[in-house]
């Protein structure tokens, strides 16, 4: 890379001015949501300082326990976005509805969803967590915005990114031409380019999944770990690690940054629920990135970016990551599913 630093307003600047792949509107909003990950690194930075860690006691609209910070990032995120005229309405894993922009700020094209802050189990023992962003346009009609919206599949995300605020603060984006990386300058208080281009190994020897459920998994999740876990001596030929963070921007960013597959899939103990991972706020983004890298994404049948949303708070199985193990865990799915 160049000698020359170059911020996230000056890449984006040359993403809209020089290439012309982004409209100036969606700049302008990729830089806002920036900032407001600013704000959210610096209280959850705070930590105990700050008197942020904690239960809220309450439970948001998917029946999970709020922390403090997840309550602290959904404002932050509404309140940075809401009057800049960027957008028609958003949409946060932490809401039952859809939050339209109000009428005394101008409304914009776009449409924006994100999981404030993913792996909240993590924050009060100080290990990587993350906020998960999506961006759609909005369709060209003249009558409000609605839910229905926002129900479109992934493949029709014009913008996708997440913060994962660790060691560094890193902002990982994606407008349809690949993935940059940008990491907080503390003292510049800026984000600044420090990766273009990422790309996923298609081959890995690393898999994350969470093992204390795996005599609830299905036969095909089964079958793959256990070929991971014979090692040399099995049919894979090669030895495997597991690891497993319980946070899936850490756990996306560890496979983006030097590959590998992660698998949170269907399980028994909850047959009519497809997955756990929500496909608007986690999936669909997360799936963008990783297939913008060379990955691939799918639900162990087909590819995450095809499915068709139903409903906001939809959940979906997921298997993302180095493209030759994903393939190869959908294939297994594939060849199980006359027997299902």
């Amino acid at each position: 890379m160049k000698n020359t630093r170059i911020s996230l307003t000056r890449h984006l600047v040359e993403k809209q001015r020089v290439d012309g792949h982004i409209p100036g509107q969606l700049r302008l909003l990729l830089e806002v949501v920036a900032r407001a990950c600013k704000s959210i690194s610096h209280a959850v930075n705070k930590g105990a300082l700050g008197g942020v860690l904690g239960s809220a006691g309450s439970e948001n609209v998917q029946g999970e326990v709020q922390k403090k910070l997840d309550i602290i990032a959904n404002e932050v995120l509404i309140e940075a976005n809401e009057w800049g005229g960027h957008l028609a309405a958003m949409a946060s894993e932490e809401m039952e509805g859809i939050y339209v922009v109000p009428n005394r700020y101008p409304q914009g094209e776009y449409l924006l969803l994100f999981d404030p802050l993913d792996g909240s189990s993590n924050i009060d023992v100080n290990v990587s967590i993350g906020t998960i962003f999506s961006v759609l346009k909005m369709p060209d009609d003249d009558r409000g915005v609605e839910e229905q919206d926002f129900l479109q599949p992934g493949r029709q995300q014009v913008a996708a990114g997440y913060c994962v605020y660790g060691p560094q603060t890193t902002l990982v984006l994606t407008v349809g031409d690949g993935v940059d990386v940008f990491t907080l300058d503390r003292e510049q208080g800026s984000f600044v380019l420090t990766r273009e281009g990422l790309r996923i190994p298609e081959d890995t020897q690393e898999f994350a999944i969470n093992m204390s459920n795996m005599r609830h998994w299905d036969e095909p999740v089964r079958r793959y770990v256990d070929e991971c876990l014979a090692g040399r001596e099995g049919p894979r030929g090669k030895d495997f690690n597991m690891r497993w963070i319980a946070s899936m921007v850490a756990d996306v960013h560890r496979i983006l940054t030097r590959g590998g597959i992660f698998m949170y899939p269907w399980d028994k103990r909850e047959p009519h629920k497809p997955g756990k991972l929500r496909l608007m706020y986690e999936a669909n983004p997360m799936g963008w990135l990783v297939e913008q890298a060379g990955g691939a994404a799918t639900n162990g049948r087909e590819r995450i970016l095809d499915v068709q949303p139903r409903q906001l708070h939809e959940r979906v199985s997921v298997i993302l990551g180095s493209r030759n193990e994903v393939e190869r865990v959908t294939r297994y799915h594939r060849e199980a599913a006359p027997a299902a």
